[in-house]
């Protein structure tokens, strides 16, 4: 379904040059768009491929115009960010073309009658809905899904398929949670007892706040005593782990495979990338951001760019960088006894 340009620039603002009347039915890549499609330039080298796209328009910054307003013919959207533009723009299009899901519960599905579910939401085949729980309004809960006792589904949030939502758990309003995800499992607690482990009650939950979206397979424990909590806007990728008790701080983000261990505390505005790791019972402030593959040891009292992984090498190479690592005591140990013959010397190091 095609939409005029300037529908679009009515509904997400931005300077609009060229014909108004355009249709465009989608959103494409420099190298792949039509005359049908619209497009965006938001990485200045790529500037002589967006002025060569055969796209209907053009999303771009200020700085960029100049360079392409020569050579491209198609209109173009002048906004400060074009990828957050191509962004909302790709949702635009998105939502105008989707098949609307019909409200209404699944005859396969088995509701507990205690559960409250709004009559706009939709319940998919084979879910369960046990006591107590609350589905809000235009909610979707896909197929095979489980939603514990007591649990709160947010106005238009959807679950996929397969998702596990534990007893007296919570999420807000327009929330994603993709399919495999566990949330409220039993956080790791143990007491150690003459040689044996002694299991701790997990007693808490798990809090979402609005517009947070859960990546496939991520798993966010329940808190053993108090809750673990997820703030607004929050957005977990994939395959991550949450511990107990952390509570993740409003608009952080974290790549696929991050790891927090239980009561780590993480500011908002945060970023982690891929496979990085936090230890447990640790603080980390507003605005930190933790390149991939790196572990954080340590509480973070300063906003800033942090990196803890040693640079990629042949295997050869590496181990002698390793067994230095290991002679460090020793050869600091050395070069101390050599500042006190040196300053013996010399005089107390006088001369």
């Amino acid at each position: 379904m095609s939409t005029r340009l300037q529908i679009l620039v009515e509904r997400l603002g931005g300077h609009l040059i060229g014909d108004p009347e355009i249709e465009v039915s989608g959103i494409a890549p420099l190298d792949g768009a039509d005359a049908s499609q619209i497009t965006f330039l938001s990485n200045p080298k790529l500037r002589q491929q967006a002025a060569q796209t055969q796209a209907a328009a053009l999303i771009l910054s200020e700085a960029d115009d100049p360079f392409i307003s020569g050579a491209y013919a198609g209109a173009r959207i002048i906004t400060p960010n074009p990828y957050a533009y191509f962004a909302r723009a790709a949702q635009y299009f998105v939502d105008r073309n989707a098949i609307p899901v019909p409200a209404g519960v699944h005859a396969s599905a088995s509701i507990d009658p205690s559960a409250h579910i709004a009559p706009t939401a939709t319940v998919g085949a084979h879910v369960t809905v046990e006591a107590g729980a609350t589905i809000g309004d235009r909610a979707i809960i896909d197929p095979g899904c489980f939603i514990g006792r007591d649990a709160k589904i947010g106005a238009g949030t959807h679950l996929f398929a397969n998702v596990v939502f534990q007893a007296g758990c919570e999420i807000g309003a327009q929330g994603i949670v993709h399919s495999g995800a566990v949330i409220g499992s039993d956080g790791f607690g143990f007491a150690k007892d003459q040689g044996k482990w002694i299991k701790i009650p997990q007693t808490g939950r798990v809090v979402i706040g609005d517009d947070v979206e859960i990546g496939a397979n991520t798993s966010i424990d329940r808190g053993a005593l108090s809750d673990t909590i997820i703030e607004d806007g929050v957005k977990l990728d994939n395959q991550i782990q949450i511990g107990h008790n952390c509570h993740i701080g409003a608009y952080t983000a974290m790549a696929g495979c991050v790891g927090v261990a239980g009561s780590a505390k993480i500011g908002k505005y945060c970023t982690f990338g891929g496979a990085a790791m936090v230890l447990g019972h640790l603080t980390i402030v507003d605005n930190v951001h933790i390149s991939s593959g790196s572990l954080v040891s340590r509480s973070i009292r300063e906003p800033g760019q942090y990196t803890g992984f040693y640079p990629l090498a042949k295997n050869a190479d590496w181990e002698k960088s390793a067994v230095i690592v290991r002679n460090l005591n020793a050869m600091r140990e050395k070069i101390r006894e050599l500042e006190k013959t040196i300053k013996s010397l010399t005089g107390n190091g006088n001369e």
